[in-house]
């Protein structure tokens, strides 16, 4: 009865062993399962940035299946191409000139020259003053005679007293005042001479003018000179 009890107390403990082993392996998938639950929740909470991993890793592998790898093919003989040949240019039939047009002979006309006259010239601005004891260039010497480059002109349109001639203080004042004058119009300005005659040893008469206005009818005009020939040609009373 003895051993009976020892061996029955002895195989207690081996009992516990066997509800060790069966509650350890009972737990073990239970394990798994909390983990890989915790792993889905962290991974569901983190899931936008594990997605750009994912994609990552995932495409070298799709591009390496979707795109085959072309095989090459060693010593294999080059292409041969063939040339096209050149076409042959076609030359263009080239437009004919037109036909000159006979256009008639234009003679040049001959510019005749008119002839100068010599009886018109166009005295230049000079500058004149009062004929005085010396040589007389450009200067007036009466109301109706004056000296352009030494030559003596009488102004043949027109009368006027001289002043060293003069017979009465009435035809003296007139003489020093158509002097004054005829200097006055000729120092203005260019002024034309018309030959009236030919020249004398007392002057060469000239119708002077400008502007197709003559001197000797303005100082008809302002009353410092007559009309050659005209009567009461005395200027004293």
């Amino acid at each position: 009865m003895a051993k009976t009890a020892t061996r029955g107390r002895r195989k207690a403990p081996a009992r516990g062993k066997s509800k060790a082993r069966s509650s350890g392996g009972g737990l073990l998938p239970w394990a798994v399962i909390g983990i890989a639950a915790i792993g889905g929740i962290v991974a569901h909470d983190h899931w936008k940035s594990i997605q750009p991993m994912l994609a990552r890793q995932s495409t070298p592998i799709t591009r390496d299946t979707a795109e085959p790898r072309p095989v090459v093919k060693k010593d294999a003989p080059p292409k041969q191409v063939a040339l096209a040949a050149p076409t042959p240019k076609v030359a263009m039939p080239q437009p004919l000139p037109p036909a000159a047009i006979p256009t008639p002979m234009i003679q040049p006309i001959k510019a005749v020259p008119s002839p100068a006259s010599a009886d018109v010239s166009e005295a230049r601005t000079v500058a004149f003053g009062y004929c005085g004891q010396g040589a007389h260039i450009n200067c007036v010497g009466d109301g109706g005679v004056f000296w352009y480059k030494g030559e003596k002109i009488v102004i043949a349109d027109m009368a006027s007293p001289a002043v060293d001639r003069a017979r009465c203080d009435g035809e003296r004042r007139v003489a020093f005042a158509a002097k004054s004058r005829l200097l006055t119009l000729l120092n203005a300005g260019p002024f034309t001479m018309n030959a009236a005659g030919k020249a004398e040893s007392s002057g060469a008469p000239r119708v002077v003018s400008r502007d197709g206005r003559s001197f000797g009818a303005q100082l008809i005009n302002e009353g410092l000179a007559r009309k050659p020939g005209a009567a009461g040609s005395a200027w004293c009373a």
